[in-house]
């Protein structure tokens, strides 16, 4: 047996663990043992090729529990897709905000994303049809609640003061990422733009013209605007977030490799995102860092400002692969393998100190950690 096929078989073994009785991935042991949106729509799309039913299943759940009403307390808004859930639990035990939980800025986009992607890989339009509700609810959620100031950006600003301060995929519960809300986090509004062009075309192959001309427009409103207003002349690279006062956020992270998938950069600053992203103070021999080494608050051992995230590595070289960028996806994969063969597993996320890979970091790593293993079963089948 070859070696490829003994770690697949590893990594197969304990995404099983992962896995529960609805069918549906927990995002990771011992920390997380219970249903995160986000992750678990990250997951399955990682698994797409792989087993498609995954994903639906995920849908399917997450369609169950959208939002139905406003309340502050659960972050919760009708058509926004949640953050966390434990059913067997009222609430994180914790922190201490009840269960189900809405606290996230990107689940609904990506919910969008991950349907489209869903049917264009199974062409199942029996499940995409009884979605119509969902799609129409999250779209809803996007325009008129996550855009509450009307400026085409997604917005968020903590309702509960238990809840997360930042909702992004950097998400936490105080203000380590230094942005006054409501903050318009970068990445998330390229995941806007792809939802919304992607559930155009959607309504297009639906018969529902009306919908599709509406949401392109705002889609290309949106691609203007945020090149314009994101754009960081000075450092040649798209800002963090925007803050409460529409001022730039200016930090070189990893987010803005977040957008390559989505389409939303204008080719020229297309290409200098992936010039920046494999320049030294990002790059390391196992991945792309999360934090510029050459910022004020960068870490190595950092939970999000200067560690190496596989799944957050995994989708900027989605991005790269799909625009064309093959030396530099096969760069980002080979980092990633090389990540698990010297760790013997792959964590949640680990420091890279000189060169060398630790996982001695400030917050210990969660293993198992399903996105994580989504990513390397991905990069080893592709």
């Amino acid at each position: 047996m070859n070696e490829k096929r003994v770690v697949e078989g590893r990594l197969l073994g304990e995404l099983k663990k992962l896995i529960n009785k609805e069918g549906i991935i927990l995002a990771g042991f011992p920390r997380f043992p219970r249903i995160f949106g986000r992750d678990s729509l990250i997951t399955s799309w990682e698994l797409l090729d792989f087993d498609p039913s995954i994903a639906r299943r995920t849908l399917e759940f997450l369609s169950k529990y959208q939002g139905k009403r406003v309340n502050d307390k659960r972050e919760e808004e009708p058509g926004k897709i949640l953050h966390e859930i434990d059913p067997k639990k009222k609430e994180n035990t914790e922190y201490h905000f009840p269960f189900p939980y809405y606290g996230s800025i990107d689940s609904t986009p990506l919910f969008l994303i991950l349907l489209s992607f869903y049917f264009d890989k199974t062409k199942d339009e029996k499940f995409l049809r009884s979605c119509f509700a969902n799609i129409l609810e999250a779209l809803n959620w996007i325009i008129n609640y996550g855009d509450e100031d009307s400026d085409l950006f997604i917005e968020y600003e903590r309702r509960n003061l238990k809840g997360l301060f930042h909702q992004g995929w950097k998400d936490g519960f105080n203000d380590h990422l230094h942005i006054k809300p409501p903050v318009a986090i970068v990445e998330v509004q390229g995941y806007q733009y792809l939802a919304l062009r992607k559930a155009a075309e959607i309504f297009a192959f639906l018969g529902e013209g009306k919908f599709e001309k509406s949401l392109l427009e705002r889609a290309e409103k949106l691609k203007e605007k945020f090149n314009k207003r994101f754009w960081m002349r000075d450092k040649n690279y798209y800002a963090l977030a925007l803050d409460g006062l529409k001022k730039q956020r200016k930090a070189i992270t990893s987010n803005p490799g977040h957008l390559l998938f989505t389409g939303v950069c204008d080719k020229d600053k297309e290409k200098l995102v992936v010039k920046r992203l494999f320049q030294k103070d990002l790059w390391t021999p196992y991945g792309i860092r999360t934090h510029s080494a050459k910022e004020p608050d960068f870490d190595p051992l950092s939970y999000h400002l200067g560690s190496v995230w596989p799944h957050d590595n995994w989708i900027i070289a989605q991005g790269l692969k799909e625009r064309g960028y093959k030396k530099e996806y096969q760069k980002v994969k080979n980092a990633i393998l090389k990540a698990y063969k010297e760790l013997g597993l792959i964590p949640e996320f680990y420091g890279v100190v000189r060169g060398k890979i630790t996982l001695k970091t400030k917050k210990k790593p969660c293993y198992l950690q399903a996105w994580s293993i989504g990513a390397l079963i991905n990069f080893l089948n592709s």
